[in-house]
């Protein structure tokens, strides 16, 4: 690792990051106190060097990429963030620039979502890096939106664009498409102006079609999608058009962190888009044309099978 000790690298690089409520980084533990009439709402996401990010990923939007993720689930519960806990464990050949970079990304990150670091730990590893992030933030007593809640005749609604970022993890050369891969946007105030309306909602990591599957698990329903209407930027529906298949990897890939939610269908939605409704049955449907077609038809070729972590047997 860097030539710092891990006390001094803490110091360093990490300890400017905090609060009030990290204490400096001098005890094992952060004290914080909710705002009055709020309940905490906590996420946890780990990112593995080679898994989830590529190993020449710049260090600061690595750093920006990891806080991110985990904001963006804040952002489906409607939650407004407060701050985080970082465990790092860095190779031993790690240079202390790489890590002063990785620092200076959660610095701008921290101004951009007005967070604080509030503590966690630093070690080595003989394997890759590992990133593991616990976001906490907080909302109204009684409003955070859950998986669960999807009802029948509801309206199935989507952020932003779907496919930017397993096409980017494809396609580094297409900026635009990089850009959504490296640096995901998470819908907060979005997610905020859910509260009381959404049904059910979660964000978009696995891909569109597994995670409107776990929605409609959650909730022992069907979601139907209108493949045709599922929103894509300009850059992916270009790759699409000159290859057909593509259009599986983007509804099928993940990396998206967009926003996915339910809400009874007389509520009017903005800054999003309207894809499909909620069925009785169970399972993810597909249509397009009207006509019901599967995800190997469109080119994926693990059917509705989205990103998942899988344990060698």
């Amino acid at each position: 690792m860097a030539s710092l000790g891990e006390f001094d690298l803490i110091a360093k690089y990490f300890a400017p990051l905090t609060g009030p409520e990290g204490l400096g980084l001098l005890d094992d533990a952060a004290l914080l106190l909710p705002p009055d009439g709020a309940e905490l709402v906590m996420t946890a996401d780990a990112l593995v060097a080679g898994v989830h990010f590529r190993h020449d990923d710049p260090a600061d939007l690595i750093a920006r990429k990891a806080l991110r993720v985990n904001l963006s689930d804040l952002a489906a519960k409607g939650a407004e963030p407060l701050g985080y806990l970082l465990t790092t464990a860095w190779p031993q050949n790690t240079a202390e620039d790489y890590i002063r970079l990785f620092s200076a990304g959660l610095g701008v990150d921290q101004v951009e979502f007005n967070i604080r670091l509030f503590g966690g730990d630093t070690v080595t590893t003989s394997g890759p890096t590992c990133l593991s992030i616990t976001a906490v933030g907080h909302v109204p007593k009684g409003q955070m939106i859950r998986r669960k809640g999807s009802g029948i005749g509801d309206l199935v609604y989507v952020t932003g664009t779907v496919g930017d970022g397993a096409l980017g993890l494809d396609h580094p050369e297409i900026g635009a498409l990089n850009d959504r891969y490296l640096l995901p946007q998470p819908r907060l105030a979005i997610g905020r102006g859910l509260r009381g309306i959404a049904s059910a909602a979660m964000d978009i990591s696995d891909g569109l079609i597994a995670d409107a599957g776990h929605l409609a698990s959650a909730s022992g329903v069907c979601i139907e999608i209108n493949v045709d209407w599922v929103p894509l930027s300009r850059a992916a529906q270009e790759l699409i058009d000159h290859d057909s298949s593509r259009l599986g990897r983007a509804l099928c890939g993940g990396d998206d962190y967009e926003l996915l939610f339910t809400v009874p269908s007389a509520l009017p939605i903005k800054n999003a888009t309207c894809i499909g409704q909620v069925t009785q049955g169970q399972g993810v449907k597909l249509l397009r044309g009207g006509q019901k077609v599967t995800a190997l038809e469109l080119g994926w070729g693990l059917g509705f099978g989205g990103w998942q972590h899988r344990l060698a047997t």
